[in-house]
């Protein structure tokens, strides 16, 4: 008789293996959209040619939650500047047919939908490895590393698990809003560990700073990567020695992930794929559990200008660690904070502090008695109107 965990596995696998109707449909999607960007290249002359990425190129897609990564790799002559303007140029005249709207990285570029899926246009460099422009330039190599080390559809599986439980855990998108694990980071982990359960395994018994080098490019100088790099999370890309695929992986999604990979070995269930759907409460229902905390809230509101997402999560979580040092600066005690937006203007700081009052008096420690500056923090604060209390030494 299977184990329980085989039995969940099993399970989830047929939910997220892609049948042969939706794999047809992405391979007909795919020409159709190559077929129209290389129109648009015809039509201006372009010396470019596209690609097609991401786990549509490597078969390592979830049933129902594809995208479609296209890049336009074009020769190094062409500027950066040029390269977001060609590139969007090219691709609005391509799906000139379906709505779209401008994204951006280092560069812009298109996201649409076609036939149910979502499109991203990207605009590249066609260089040789190792001589990077633009971030995106190292993508096409991704895909044919990926590509190379698939040659057994079992593994391909492997991969589906470790995205679907990442994303029902939670710690699944690489954006700065989330902080986890991009699809490609996925991907090394079980090429590295060669199955979804030793990938968990492993991720088990992770500690901050763990290193994972597929390639053996650090040749076990593990502390070298540790000190170059400085990031909970250090995956060394094949394809580039220089660049972690982890550096968007924070100290907290790391820490869901190694905890809930723990309890899932130990009782696995289906819901770590698949978690209930949240409730949403009522507001007086939030204003009735808000009242009970012991704590105080402060919430900081405040509209901006639209941004690019990761720009406004950027500038959000970066005001956040600001006020929250501030805080702690005048003797706050915060016990937790975080940020929210609707990406369209409104955003939100909020703190817990342990009280929002804080005593009119301060212990204020100064230097060792018998240090020079002694003497002038006596000199300052024996005379100073606001002290309340003689001298302990």
């Amino acid at each position: 008789m299977a184990s329980k965990l085989e039995r969940v596995i099993v399970h989830v696998l047929r939910k997220v293996k892609p049948n042969t109707d939706e794999k047809d449909l992405i391979e007909k999607t795919t020409k159709f959209i190559k077929r129209q960007i290389n129109i648009e290249l015809k039509k201006g002359n372009f010396k470019a040619f596209v690609e097609v990425g991401g786990s549509v190129a490597k078969d390592t897609w979830l049933n129902g939650d594809a995208d479609i990564d296209v890049f336009i790799l074009f020769p190094p002559t062409l500027s950066k500047r040029m390269l977001g303007k060609v590139g969007l140029q090219i691709a609005k005249g391509a799906m000139e047919s379906f709505s779209w709207r401008e994204r951006f990285a280092e560069h812009p570029y298109l996201e649409t939908y076609v036939k149910g899926f979502r499109v991203n246009i990207v605009p590249c460099y066609n260089v040789n490895k190792g001589e990077w422009i633009s971030a995106a330039d190292r993508s096409p190599f991704h895909t044919k590393y990926v590509r190379t080390k698939l040659s057994q559809e079992d593994i391909r599986d492997e991969i589906r698990l470790l995205k679907k439980f990442i994303i029902g855990v939670g710690v699944y998108g690489a954006e700065i809003k989330v902080g986890g694990f991009s699809g490609y980071l996925c991907e090394l982990l079980v090429l590295g560990y060669k199955s979804f359960i030793q990938t968990l395994k492993e991720i088990s018994i992770w500690k901050i700073g763990q290193v994972v080098d597929v390639e053996k490019l650090y040749d076990g100088k593990y502390n070298e990567a540790q000190r170059y790099f400085d990031a909970p999370l250090i995956v060394i890309d094949p394809v580039d020695e220089n660049r972690n695929v982890a550096a968007a992986v924070s100290k907290e999604k790391l820490g869901e992930l190694i905890t809930t990979s723990r309890y899932f070995l130990e009782k696995p269930e289906i819901s770590f794929f698949y978690p209930n759907e949240t409730i949403f409460q009522s507001s007086n229902v939030i204003i009735e559990n808000l009242t009970k905390l012991k704590s105080d809230l402060v919430f900081v509101i405040f509209r901006s200008e639209t941004e690019v997402p990761d720009v406004i999560w950027g500038q959000l979580y970066k005001t956040n660690r600001a006020l929250k040092r501030l805080l702690k600066q005048y003797d706050f005690s915060v016990l937790r904070s975080s940020v929210w937006s609707d990406e369209k203007g409104s955003n939100v700081l909020i703190f817990e502090l342990e009280t929002k009052d804080i005593s009119l008096s301060k212990r204020h420690i100064g230097p060792q008695f018998d240090s020079k500056e002694a003497r002038n923090f006596l000199n300052k604060h024996l005379v100073a109107k606001n002290t309340i209390s003689r001298l302990l030494i």
